[in-house]
């Protein structure tokens, strides 16, 4: 009997072999209005034309756990209890995604794309919530371990634009957690993540977010195909029993 398509793939070439190579892990960060789930999106389609499995998450969230913990942090209902708390929260969750949704699907070969990981969490609590760098890095070292992502995108945006474009999405629901901070919260974000790329060049990479998102989509793409090439693969097949 003719081997089986498996589900999730585009119709093309087809071959027995299954891959046993780990996937791909890029995170996308930037302050509010940045376009990361837009980009996110555009980033997955066009892996998933070269046949490559993409999974496609967020933080806080991704997992039943995380997304429970997600409400109270975005909520605001932590906030009275301080950034330790709140970092405390956000290891929870992310420990939680990468059991259940992370470590999984790349040990599966997918190539992962997560909206917001460790680096809000360094910039967010760490940078701007003033919890100290020994703290950050000891929750970080537990949940996260030894698993950095391959790729990590900044989208980097003015965030007067940003702010903006939160406002017009929002229309008269209510505003979240982060925001809600006042605007020199947000430019000192942005300086914070601009440090963070010119600390670690290597992982980190700067796309400018003030264009439209079809220029914004190609300057992510330009990075992906130069630091982690992916390459076009030929549709996998399970054997019918």
């Amino acid at each position: 009997m003719a081997g089986k398509v498996e589900a999730g793939f585009p119709s093309g070439i087809a071959t027995n072999q299954k891959s046993t190579m780990r996937g791909k892990f890029i995170t996308f960060e930037g302050g509010e209005g940045s376009g990361k789930s837009t980009q996110v999106a555009g980033l997955a389609l066009r892996l998933q034309k070269l046949h490559i499995d993409v999974k496609v998450s967020r933080e806080p969230g991704g997992s039943a756990g995380a997304e429970a913990i997600r409400h109270v942090l975005l909520s605001g209902a932590a906030k009275p209890l301080g950034p330790h708390a709140e970092a405390i929260l956000f290891a929870a969750a992310r420990a939680d995604h990468l059991r259940e949704t992370i470590r999984p699907a790349l040990e599966r070969g997918q190539w992962v794309i997560s909206d917001r990981f460790a680096d809000s969490t360094r910039v967010y609590q760490g940078v701007l919530g003033n919890v100290e760098p020994r703290v950050i890095a000891r929750l970080e070292k537990l949940t996260v371990g030894e698993l950095t992502p391959d790729l990590s995108i900044i989208l980097d945006l003015d965030p007067k634009i940003g702010l903006a474009r939160v406002t017009k999405r929002r229309g008269n629901a209510p505003v979240d957690r982060f925001e809600a901070e006042e605007f020199d919260f947000h430019k000192k974000l942005r300086e914070a993540y601009l440090d963070l790329a010119a600390k670690e060049p290597g992982r980190v990479a700067v796309v400018n977010a003030n264009a439209d998102a079809t220029a914004v989509a190609s300057g992510v793409w330009a990075v992906v195909k130069e630091r982690l090439q992916p390459t076009w693969r030929p549709q996998r097949v399970r054997d019918a029993s």
